[in-house]
């Protein structure tokens, strides 16, 4: 801190004119910008040349620094625009060609000094791997890995914003990790290569043999690792190798999703929401969202979500597995996926305007998000928000198509291993999925069913989703991996719907949202009206959904994340009801749970009436 301030008291010395104070600040800036310089030419020539030309422009300009505590960085800049303008003109190439041959007598004398730290061979390829980057990415490297400069003070040497800066130091490092690999270096060489390097470039063996490079130097963060990654043309991009950002870090994550079993239930705890996108409660948001099957199917979602400062901040990751909320040093596995404290209904980056627009209008919250018109598996889009002095500001959604994101570091659990866990879940939802027994009565018709509800994506590719419901001396609803079909009191097929038309308005967690979004998208889908209240126990909310004279009302268990009672409404009329009854244990007779059997029959397929096929249920359409 003494060093600092000594520094600092120097550069306002010599920038207010004090000719002592510029002397002895040239003669500190000399040795240290010689070394960075030397790390980005790797000629003992044009390393010299630069950084005396920029010395002496920092005597003429050091007037105009106005921060002080930013002069390496200032410094830097100078230095590399002076290495810029060097290799734009034609007679700077012709010179840098000529001293080729007198560059190697010092190098090899500096490298003869180390030989007892690294391999001449390991060297070359090190050595040649540095010298085919760019100007930029060097600078970036050198002044990240060996200066341990932040990347604020990065970007402001750079004339650049801290993002980008962050950007340009994972193509920094994907470029160097390209050219490792050309010579046989795996991914976990990177870090080492840097080690190498500043060695090699070392002042001295002493200084040679102290060298470390931070692995903290070497973070970028998770936005802008991916961001570093996609395309400025497309911003769509296959993101292979995203998880080389951590390569050769010793991992401090912990992936609680593949913890092998469920500790006893935790007491139960205030039950933990989250601001959405634009929420007042959050200074600044990062969210990405996951959708590996593509914008129409289910959706993971990671969630960073920071208050002014002083004010608590929230994690939230909601993979294949689980949904975790982490908080305070704690993170609790909970049954529910996120939803807003507002009650507004959660929206995703891939909604149209229509959709967002119908929404905005019955749930009374507008959204300055930008949509995307990007389709395919393996879509992750990155949005950030951020609020300062009453100004917000959205960036536009970045897009990345990656089929193993879930795999990546930036969709793991990041938080500390010494955090607390706390498991809220019962028993179903730490299995994953669970049984269902749907009883009800429809116009004084008995109506039964039973149905697999899967309440995570891993668990739904192991155990699929179905549903089977039978009103009395009627129809028979089947829905599942054959599709969905309307079978007549004989089980004759006498109707065919897409695969998961029965599913709609129905319980479907395992779509990555809450179910209380889940009905009351699936009602915007087709424009249909809707209105949301919590009742008071606390626990519950009703959504009402209204189709001109009809309304499906839904008893929502927010916590337990999963439909109670559906009651069917005609001219405020109660004209049926639906409950349903969720199998903690699996022990004992199942035999009334077994997966509806595939059917030969064809019918002609019909168009999904969506969340309206309850309605027409309701009203006795689907009646011989």
């Amino acid at each position: 801190m003494e060093m600092q301030a000594n520094y600092i008291e120097l550069v306002e010395k010599a920038r207010r004119g004090d000719r002592q104070s510029l002397n002895q600040l040239a003669a500190v800036a000399r040795e240290r910008l010689r070394v960075y310089v030397y790390r980005l030419t790797l000629k003992e020539d044009l390393t010299q040349e630069i950084v005396q030309e920029s010395l002496l422009e920092m005597c003429r300009v050091l007037g105009k620094l106005k921060q002080t505590d930013r002069f390496w960085s200032w410094l830097y800049g100078i230095a590399t625009n002076k290495l810029h303008r060097h290799h734009r003109t034609e007679k700077a190439l012709k010179k840098a060609a000529a001293s080729e041959e007198r560059r190697r007598g010092p190098l090899r004398e500096r490298q003869g000094g180390l030989e007892n730290l690294v391999s001449q061979e390991l060297k070359q390829i090190v050595s040649g791997a540095m010298q085919k980057l760019r100007t930029r990415h060097k600078a970036v490297l050198v002044m990240r890995c060996y200066d341990c400069m932040s990347y604020a003070e990065i970007a402001d040497s750079m004339g650049c914003s801290e993002f980008s800066t962050r950007m340009l130091f994972v193509r920094a490092k994907k470029a160097l990790q390209k050219e490792l690999s050309r010579n046989g270096f795996g991914k976990g060489s990177f870090l080492a290569a840097l080690v190498v390097f500043g060695k090699m470039t070392a002042p001295s063996e002493a200084a040679a043999a102290q060298l470390t490079v931070p692995v903290a130097m070497t973070k970028v963060g998770v936005l802008a690792g991916v961001a570093g990654l996609a395309t400025t043309k497309t911003g769509i991009i296959t993101a292979t190798a995203v998880g080389a950002l951590a390569v050769g870090t010793a991992t401090t994550t912990s992936y609680l999703g593949h913890h092998a079993g469920v500790p006893a239930m935790a007491p139960r705890a205030e039950t933990l929401v989250a601001a959405p996108l634009g929420a007042p409660n959050a200074a600044r948001e990062k969210y990405w969202y996951y959708f590996p099957e593509g914008p129409d199917g289910p959706v993971m979602l990671r969630a960073e979500l920071r208050g002014e400062a002083g004010q608590s901040s929230q994690q939230r990751l909601q993979d294949d597995r689980a949904n975790y909320c982490y908080q305070g040093g704690s993170v609790s596995v909970n049954n529910h996926r996120m939803w807003s404290d507002d009650m507004s209904v959660m929206r995703l980056p891939t909604d149209s305007r229509t959709v967002t627009s119908f929404l905005s209008r019955f749930d009374g919250k507008s959204s300055d998000a930008q949509p995307v018109s990007a389709r395919g598996r393996g879509l992750l889009v990155i949005v950030e928000r951020q609020e300062e002095d009453g100004q917000v500001r959205t960036t536009g959604p970045m897009t990345v198509r990656h089929s193993n994101v879930l795999e990546e570091d930036y969709f793991q659990s990041d938080w500390a291993t010494g955090a607390t866990r706390v498991d809220h879940r019962d028993a179903m939802h730490a299995r994953g999925w669970t049984y269902t027994r749907i009883r009800g009565r429809i116009n004084g018709r008995e109506v039964a069913g039973a149905a697999r509800v899967p309440f995570t994506y891993a668990a739904s590719r192991e155990q699929s989703p179905w549903l089977k419901l039978t009103v009395a001396d009627g129809a028979t609803f089947i829905d599942g991996p054959a599709g969905a079909i309307v079978q007549d009191p004989n089980g004759s097929a006498v109707a065919r719907y897409p695969q998961g038309s029965f599913l709609r308005g129905m319980n479907r967690p395992w779509m990555g949202l809450h179910v209380m979004d889940t009905v009351r998208r699936d009602a915007a889908e087709q424009r249909i009206s809707f209105t949301t209240d919590r009742l008071d126990n606390g626990r519950d909310v009703r959504v009402t959904v209204v189709h001109e004279s009809n309304k499906l009302v839904y008893t929502i268990d927010l916590d337990a994340d999963l439909i109670r009672r559906v009651e069917f409404l005609d001219a405020d009329r109660i004209v049926g009801h639906l409950d349903f009854e969720y199998l903690q244990d699996l022990d004992g007779d199942l035999s009334e749970f077994q997966a509806p059997a595939r059917t030969a029959e064809r019918t002609t397929l019909k168009q999904a009436q969506g969340l309206l096929w309850l309605i027409q249920l309701a009203n006795g359409a689907f009646n011989d």
